[in-house]
């Protein structure tokens, strides 16, 4: 059976998992009368509850004897990690492109990466049937985009195709017939090749694991592309690190291909399919599995280095253990481990102390999803600001420098270019009018500036601003970037906090906690309407008397409390504060800085 590989990359909510729901319903790959769900990608809980694809997936359609395996690529580049050696996997790319929107900063990311690789591009413009979409408007900057990123003419020759996933069409034309996705099937047959590695079937075995899976029968599950020879179920075959140095010899106790949604069992796997290997208790991403006359490892595509780090801690407040049942630091430094086996754009390193863990990622949407997988495995964690990485090139302190781009209604553009270019050292590089009365801005920003700003932004546009962020190039220190402006309320007492006395300190400040919520001293209970600290009593009763006045007994309304989200309160809080994090619970707290840790944050600054 002939073969084609391909990736979708999209950005964020453009449809990319829709799109291939639909492809696997026109191939055939459901019965009749199976149940399907929406989204079938997004087999993850957080993945569905977000709508985001976090986990890179394979999976496969049959179309006229050709068997087509699609991978679904993450569209955010905190998991660019996931990307980058998903790449390697594929010989050809379809970019799905929001016909209102363009090509957004994710999209730049990932198509870049494949570019790069020599990847042939098919575009695909979607949701052309939405009434504010523009997809003239869409392909000629897409267009720019490739030329930008130093497509070759070949690159920029791509066909184009218009569609609308959720309908379940695409043609090639946009007043086509509208009638199923038969013509995106055949593009793809004709325009991606098959995989080169076919041609190598008689060569020693060799494959580079590009993603680490886990079943509980089968053990440790290594997926990737076989490049070279074939390989039977029960063969003996070694693992290499990227040196070349074995690292172990194991028996391949089962093969498993990705048939539509499900991984079935075959005998054996041939150059240039897409299986996952079991049998091997050390081999992980980036080693090669080889057969034994294999001397030379495949090399590994670089991953970009980390930006951002966060430290991860034991609960110790004094509401710890109430909820969680992971709370001890070896635990907690077993699970981390383990994600960075699994994970390559994660670094984990322990602190001086011991208790706690520096774990060093892309960005905080990456850090918010190990952490709420976490706290759902039962973990009690406290969590540190997130710290910018700096890097030294040529002797002179670099720092991350971040893409925005940003979306807002016209009004609000002078106060979001004011925070952005003033306050957070950002560099305006475009402002263009996006229709419908908003405007685009696109801002170089350094990352330290944009932690904790997504609040803020979104108080200067009433809600309504939309604002993506990319890795974009190191850049020389730009000097100091204050935090955040306003103090915060801090409880000076344990106990249960009284509906009374938070009405009475409403005029202080926006309350983070509602009445009958547990508290301790140093606990944040809310934001100061100053700038500075201030240490306030959530547990004082009123006072009861025998007398009655008219008005004296009406009842306490308290304003709705500011909950945050964990992002939220990740990015929110200060460097001497944490983020308690349990399975039911997210409490913001100061904490106590030994010299050690001030000396490094004054260093960071």
């Amino acid at each position: 059976m002939e073969l084609r590989n391909i990736a979708i990359i999209a950005h964020v909510d453009h449809g990319k998992t829709t799109l291939v729901d639909e492809l696997l319903k026109q191939s055939g790959t459901y019965r009749e009368n199976q149940a399907t769900t929406e989204r079938a990608m997004d087999s993850n809980d957080l993945e569905r509850e977000r709508g985001i694809t976090i986990f890179a997936k394979p999976t496969s359609v049959e179309w006229k004897g050709t068997r087509i395996n699609i991978v679904d690529t993450p569209g955010h580049a905190d998991f660019g990690g996931e990307v980058e050696r998903i790449l390697s996997m594929v010989d050809g790319v379809v970019l799905l492109v929001d016909a209102a929107e363009g090509p957004m900063p994710q999209t730049k990311f990932v198509t870049s990466k494949a570019l790069k690789l020599g990847l042939k591009p098919i575009v695909v413009i979607n949701k052309v049937d939405k009434p504010d979409g523009e997809p003239d408007r869409a392909l000629d900057e897409c267009f720019d985009l490739f030329a930008n990123l130093d497509a070759t003419d070949e690159q920029l020759d791509f066909p184009t195709m218009y569609a609308s996933g959720r309908a379940g069409w695409a043609d090639h034309t946009l007043d086509g017939k509208r009638d199923g996705l038969e013509d995106l099937f055949q593009l793809i047959l004709d325009h991606v090749p098959a995989p080169a590695q076919v041609a190598h079937k008689d060569k020693p075995f060799t494959m580079l694991a590009t993603t680490l899976g886990g079943d509980p029968f089968l053990g440790r599950l290594l997926t990737g592309r076989v490049e070279t020879g074939t390989l039977k179920a029960g063969q003996t075959i070694k693992a290499m690190s990227r040196d070349g140095t074995l690292i172990e010899n194991f028996r391949c106790t089962k093969i498993l291909a990705f048939r539509g949604l499900e991984q079935t069992a075959i005998d054996v796997a041939e150059a240039g399919d897409i299986v996952s290997i079991a049998g091997m208790t050390k081999a992980t991403v980036a080693d090669t599995l080889a057969d034994q006359s294999v001397s030379e490892a495949i090399p590994a595509q670089p991953i970009d280095p980390p930006t951002i780090t966060v430290t991860f801690g034991i609960n110790d407040s004094p509401l710890a253990g109430r909820d969680g049942k992971k709370v001890q630091s070896r635990v907690i430094r077993e699970r981390l481990h383990k994600e960075a086996e699994s994970n390559v754009a994660i670094k984990i390193s322990d602190t001086p102390g011991g208790d706690a863990f520096e774990v060093a990622g892309r960005g905080e949407l990456q850090m918010g999803v190990l952490i709420e997988n976490m706290r759902r495995e039962g973990f009690e964690l406290s969590i540190s600001r997130p710290q910018v990485l700096f890097q030294e090139i040529d002797g002179v302190r670099h720092e991350p420098i971040e893409e925005a781009t940003i979306d807002v209604d016209d009004e609000y553009s002078g106060a979001v270019i004011e925070k952005i270019t003033g306050v957070r050292k950002g560099e305006l590089v475009e402002m263009k009018p996006a229709g419908a009365g908003k405007t685009r801005i696109i801002a170089h920003v350094p990352s330290r500036g944009l932690i904790g700003y997504h609040g803020e932004f979104l108080t200067d546009t009433r809600g309504t601003g939309v604002i993506n962020r990319v890795f974009h190039s190191w850049a020389p220190h730009k000097g100091p970037i204050p935090g955040r402006r306003a103090g915060v309320l801090i409880s000076m007492e344990n106990g249960t906090s009284v509906a009374f006395a938070l009405w009475n300190l409403e005029e202080r400040g926006k309350m983070m906690i509602g009445a009958q919520a547990d508290v301790y001293t140093g606990m944040i209970i809310g934001e100061h309407s100053r700038e500075n600290d201030l240490e306030v009593n959530p547990l004082k009763g009123k006072k009861l008397t025998n007398v009655r006045a008219s008005g004296t007994d009406e009842a306490v309304r308290l304003t709705t409390p500011k909950i945050l989200s964990l992002e939220e309160a990740i990015a929110y809080i200060d460097d001497d504060e944490l983020v308690e994090v349990t399975p039911n619970a997210i409490r913001l707290r100061k904490r106590y800085l030994d010299p050690h840790e001030r000396k490094r944050m004054a260093k960071s600054a």
